[in-house]
């Protein structure tokens, strides 16, 4: 899922103390039923069909309700009854539902499933996710406009089961299950609002353990109140969750230090080091990378392989993450990020395995390799200096971060001038979907613990794939663990490692950092947890 970049602009003071007049101060007594929380942008939308980014994740997180649901690294049944297995041969899940209902009081349906995953396939949505409904009968011909939607391998047996077909087992199926992209939705609410769907709570209605209210797409802090029509009603104790959108980070630490808010989010650069000797200081390890994505439909210059490889050997991680990032990250040299994915058999992190040491060298620092595979690429390619921009976000951050990666470029290759471009985060996905750039500053988050959740990017066609990268060796053995080695465990690990030696050897996406999460959070917070998915079960978090 794409990862809303958290190294955050300049917001005045005084504007955001305004908005959180409300919300406490230092002299006032913490509001025990109330959660204050930072957050690093807006909500994009609340359409589980048209959501790409961890922050309509978390806010669908908050306010629906799935099959399955994450408490900390633990998977356990929501509107399923139970973790179900699967039988014909790993192809059919048959899930069994609690009688549970929407905030309305009508009741949550297998009908509600079977509408919001077919909406979501439908290639009139243009959802961006619908690639990962792959595996499921039928889903990719449906997407790509050649079978009926109503061919969806998903049907309702009755009110209360629900049954999914696949075209292959998928090992990861009921991870996937997690992911607030195969939520329910109420079909009379989304067809109400038509193309408004999702960009105000009102008309909206919620099955997870709060509801939004007073939203709309363009405000910068919201509410959710907890929703007493949700099943595990009684395990939520908070009475409000309210977030409020911080971008910069000495505005967010004097917030959090006057107790305005009671978790203060994403911290990053000196900030982070500053308050990393506090108590209630975490740095949570996430399971997203950042990386540069190359146009190469655009720049038939990037599709040499010894100019992607220049680049990346041309920037000092270390010093990135170290020096600009403020240790809020950790150098990897896979988009697939570390602990995340382990070896079955023998227990190894994916990322260590011995297959990916020698392609691993094309992401390290490497100046004098860099400059010699710049100037063959650059005669390759019949070019003798290039201009291209590097596209990121506008907060303050990341114009650091990125004039130090223009530096490190421009130093290290001869030839090449660099211009910033630094835009809104969502005017840089529209971008970057649309091809309008040279070279992009992006991010994914797992949306389940397996490497192919980065894999899957850069195959021909992803949606998800905006360099444009292409590889028929690479998509084979993509294709391969999906279907015949699908139910082989050592087989499919295999495929995953020789698909990412090609990708990491032929940089077809240039891997940056890591993320960690820098976080203050007060001591009276408990169970705040980060889930293989990388949102947060609010359900369970209560204040002491």
């Amino acid at each position: 899922m794409k990862y809303k970049k958290y190294l955050l602009a300049l917001l005045p003071v005084l504007a955001l103390a305004l908005v959180l007049t409300g919300c406490g101060s230092s002299t006032e007594k913490d509001d025990k039923n109330t959660l204050s929380i930072s957050s690093s942008d807006v909500i994009a939308t609340m359409d589980s069909s048209m959501n790409t980014d961890v922050i309509g994740a978390q806010g669908l997180t908050d306010t629906m309700e799935g099959l399955y649901r994450f408490d900390g690294g633990k998977l356990e049944p929501a509107i399923a009854k139970s973790v179900v297995k699967p039988t014909n041969n790993g192809k059919t899940y048959t899930y069994k539902l609690k009688h549970t209902v929407w905030s309305n009081g009508k009741p949550v349906r297998a009908q509600d499933f079977v509408y919001a995953w077919r909406r979501t396939v439908d290639p009139k949505t243009a959802s961006q996710y619908a690639y990962i409904y792959t595996g499921i009968k039928n889903a990719d011909a449906i997407n790509s406009g050649k079978k009926p939607v109503n061919t969806l391998g998903i049907k309702a047996l009755d009110d209360y089961t629900l049954q999914v077909t696949l075209e292959n087992a998928i090992p990861y199926f009921n991870t996937l299950m997690a992911s607030s992209t195969f939520y329910p939705q109420y079909k009379p609410a989304v067809e109400k609002a038509g193309k408004q769907y999702g960009l105000k709570s009102a008309g909206m209605v919620f099955n997870g353990p709060f509801k939004l209210v007073n939203w709309n797409v363009s405000k910068n802090n919201w509410t959710e109140v907890k929703n007493d029509k949700y099943w595990n009603a009684k395990v939520v104790k908070l009475d409000k969750v309210k977030y409020y959108v911080v971008k910069d980070n000495n505005t967010g630490l004097n917030l959090y230090d006057a107790n305005r808010i009671n978790r203060l989010q994403k911290i990053s650069g000196d900030t982070a080091r500053q308050v990393s000797s506090y108590k209630t200081f975490s740095n949570d390890k996430l399971a997203a990378t950042f990386y540069f994505e190359l146009n190469q439909k655009k720049y038939p210059f990037f599709r040499n392989k010894k100019i992607r490889q220049a680049i990346s050997m041309s920037i000092n991680r270390e010093q990135l993450t170290d020096n600009v990032l403020g240790k809020t990250a950790g150098v990897d040299d896979t988009v697939v990020p570390s602990g995340m994915s382990y070896n079955e058999k023998t227990g190894k992190d994916f990322t260590k395995e011995e297959a990916l040491k020698a392609p691993g060298k094309y992401s390290q620092y490497n100046p004098k390799l860099a400059k010699k595979l710049w100037k063959e690429g650059l005669k390759e390619t019949g070019q003798k200096k290039l201009n291209f921009t590097i596209l990121g976000d506008d907060t303050d951050g990341a114009k650091k971060q990125n004039e130090y990666l223009q530096g490190q470029l421009e130093k290290n290759l001869p030839g090449l001038n660099i211009t910033l471009q630094n835009v809104p985060f969502k005017s840089r996905l529209n971008k970057s979907m649309t091809g309008d750039f040279d070279i992009v500053v992006t991010a994914w988050n797992a949306d389940f613990p397996d490497p192919v959740t980065f894999l899957d990017l850069f195959t021909t066609g992803n949606p998800q794939n905006d360099g444009k990268y292409s590889n028929k060796e690479y998509d084979a053995l993509i294709k391969k663990s999906k279907t015949t080695d699908a139910t082989d465990p050592e087989a499919r690990w295999q495929d995953l490692l020789d698909a990412t030696a090609i990708l990491t050897e032929d940089q077809g996406a240039i891997p940056l950092y890591q993320t960690y999460q820098a976080n203050l959070t007060r001591e009276n917070v408990k169970n705040y947890r980060i889930t293989p998915n990388g949102s947060y079960n609010l359900a369970t978090v209560y204040k002491k």
